[in-house]
């Protein structure tokens, strides 16, 4: 339950042998390869950067995989969900590049496949638009290309739906005598009109049309009339769609090659990482020089690889320039692990700092149990994450979670039992439609969120005091160890005096002749720590801010965990709101589907405001008094894959 000591590993090893040592060590999996910090191309006579002339092919290779997977899942869903633990898959499977070309042919084959149902469905989209355009012409019987003969024209236009089509033949006949204005359909906002009339006269009659929104229109070059063209349409879309179905099912059948794509796309995965690695070393034509970091346990096994081949090695302790450049690894037992992805989530602890996830799983786990508080809650949170974490298996991450989420339920259930919430007030409300005469009051309790807010507040903020305290001690040893003796004594050890002094004066003890001692011991330690490098007035001053930025400090510091109170409460009267509310009709099915549905919606409300409240009173409060974040997690090169799980990676 510590930072990892690491150790800065120096390599140089015959250029042949590279790719070979890189597959060791991703097999390894405990070293990894960082920037040269130390050399530059062209300090040397033929020292150069390595190159991995595939890295390019092979990215473009993993997105055409990937992408071919995801078509197969679209058209052709894997059984399966997600309680379906990844399959299992031995390394040399994943190294083993035999396969690959078969592979990425049948990539392709799907992704062409379904480039070709994209074309299909851009062409299906603009014959339905063209069949949409046709719809108001439909009546119109003659070929949509028609223009007319030698000496008349004919044209298709379109006057507004509120315009008077009487209007418009008289002022039609006024200008043009011979021509004719016909209507084709209508809409809610458009007549669609058919004009013929004699060449001549054709611009007179455009000229008496306009001021009543006469616009010329045409649906396309057709050859054939509305209704041909859109039959025709319609033959094309009926025919794109059976192209599309036989694309899909040709696609459907290619995913039973889902599993080796899925095992190929993690070959690539992994081919990738250690090209991009190999891009780090420095060398000649005949040798390369690594630099990296690997856990100081992990020496041993590092040595016994490096034993096979023709290299010169060695490893050494950070320097303290380096530090702000090593990779931070946490090492933790399977209780405090669980608070990785808090601390990841925050920042990772600087390499000279402390490991923060067993000093705040207490904490953290305490505090959620405390504003959930809800027996059936925190049943529900361990039944979910028993089952996610037997039946999936998840990895990292998502393994945290669970991990978290089972802990923080045990939290929960205890806090709940504590408080007699099941579902806030369930089984009393039921008990009293069943038998509206009972004096059962329901489950037992030491106290109760709505009987005993203040003694719950009070609690919380002392909880608040014990936790802060804690942060302020954790830093004490910090600086002892560094060697920051005043800081600590002067600094944190000044405020624990002046708490000890408050108490003391509290309960009437520690006054000499009236004068509390240990408060007035407290403030000369505080005036001696802030008068620190002031001079003159500047030593007041630093005095007055001391006293008001600590009081201030502390004392907001200490409510903010009165949130425990706020968030105990609301999630039990919501769902006592909800019970209450079922119970009114008297019915047992009434009440259990208006109970069921408002504590749904409380539950999954609170069991994300607990955490993000649990998360500020870690992160700021309780981090603010000792952590130093910063710290870069570390990257060995390993097996990360995506689609399998390597059963012998180490």
């Amino acid at each position: 339950m510590a930072i990892v000591k690491m150790k800065k590993l120096r390599l140089a090893v015959m250029a042949r042998e590279r790719k070979a040592l890189l597959k060791e060590l991703l097999l390894l999996g405990c070293v990894e390869i960082s920037e040269p910090s130390e050399l530059e191309a062209g300090d040397f006579p033929g020292l150069e950067r390595c190159a991995s002339g595939e890295l390019m092919s092979d990215r473009a290779d993993y997105a055409l995989l990937t992408d071919a997977v995801k078509l197969m899942d679209k058209y052709a869903p894997a059984k399966g969900g997600f309680l379906k633990p990844l399959p299992e898959a031995k390394a040399e499977a994943v190294l083993d590049e035999s396969a690959l070309p078969a592979d990425l042919a049948i990539a392709g084959k799907v992704t062409d496949k379904a480039e070709e149902i994209r074309r299909c469905q851009s062409e299906t989209a603009r014959l339905e638009a063209s069949a949409a355009a046709l719809a108001p012409w439909l009546e119109l019987d003659v070929p949509l290309n028609y223009k007319g003969s030698a000496t008349t024209v004919f044209a298709t236009a379109s006057l507004p739906a509120a315009a008077d089509l009487t209007e418009a033949d008289t002022a039609l006949g006024a200008a043009a005598p011979e021509a004719q204005l016909f209507r084709v359909s209508a809409d809610k906002s458009l007549n669609y009109l058919a004009l013929v009339c004699y060449k001549d006269e054709y611009d007179a009659a455009l000229e008496a049309l306009r001021p009543l929104g006469f616009n010329l229109m045409g649906p396309g070059e057709y050859a054939g009339t509305a209704k041909e063209e859109t039959a025709k349409a319609e033959a094309a879309v009926k025919e794109l769609a059976e192209k599309q179905q036989k694309l899909a099912e040709d696609i459907a059948q290619l995913a039973s090659h889902r599993s080796e794509l899925k095992l190929r796309a993690d070959t690539l995965s992994t081919k990738i990482a250690r090209a991009e690695a190999e891009e780090k070393f420095m060398g000649t034509e005949t040798t390369v020089l690594l630099q990296g970091w690997l856990p100081a346990e992990s020496e041993e096994d590092l040595a016994r690889l490096l034993g096979k081949y023709d290299c010169a090695w060695e490893t050494a302790d950070p320097t303290e320039e380096e530090i702000p450049d090593v990779p931070v690894k946490l090492k933790n037992n399977k209780f405090t692990r669980a608070l990785n992805m808090v601390t990841e989530m925050y920042s990772l602890p600087a390499y000279n700092n402390v490991d923060p996830n067993p000093l705040m799983a207490p904490f953290f786990i305490l505090f959620y149990g405390i504003m959930l508080a809800d027996m059936g809650y925190g049943l529900l949170m361990i039944i979910a994450a028993i089952v996610v974490l037997a039946k999936a298996k998840p990895r990292k991450g998502m393994r945290n979670f669970f991990e978290l989420m089972l802990w923080c339920g045990i939290s929960t259930t205890i806090w709940g039992a504590i408080t007699g919430g099941f579902f806030s007030d369930m089984p009393l409300q039921i008990a009293q439609i069943i038998n509206p005469d009972t004096t059962w009051t329901g489950l037992p309790a030491l106290f109760t969120p709505l009987n005993d807010t203040i003694m719950i507040l009070i609690g919380a903020m002392c909880l608040g005091f014990v936790q802060i305290i804690t942060g302020m001690i954790i830093n004490v040893v910090i600086k002892v160890k560094r060697g920051e003796i005043f800081s600590a004594v002067f600094e944190e050890g000044t405020w624990f005096v002046l708490f000890i002094g408050i108490a003391c004066l509290a309960l009437g003890v520690g006054s000499i002749a009236g004068v509390p001692v240990v408060i007035v011991l407290g403030a000369v330690m505080l005036f001696i720590g802030s008068a620190r490098g002031k001079k003159g007035f500047g030593i007041i001053t630093g005095f007055i801010g001391a006293i008001y930025n600590g009081v201030t400090g502390y004392f907001g510091d200490i409510l903010s965990y009165s949130r425990l109170m706020a968030l105990m409460l609301a999630g039990s009267v919501i769902a006592q709101v909800f019970n209450t509310i079922g119970a009114i009709a008297g019915n047992i099915f009434v009440f259990l589907l208006i109970s069921i549905v408002g504590n749904a919606l409380n539950f999954a409300l609170n069991l994300l405001g607990c955490f993000v409240h649990d998360l500020r009173l870690q992160c700021l409060e309780y981090f603010g008094k000792f952590y130093e974040d910063g710290g870069k997690p570390f990257r060995p090169l390993a097996f990360n894959t995506k689609y399998v799980s390597v059963t012998n990676d180490k």
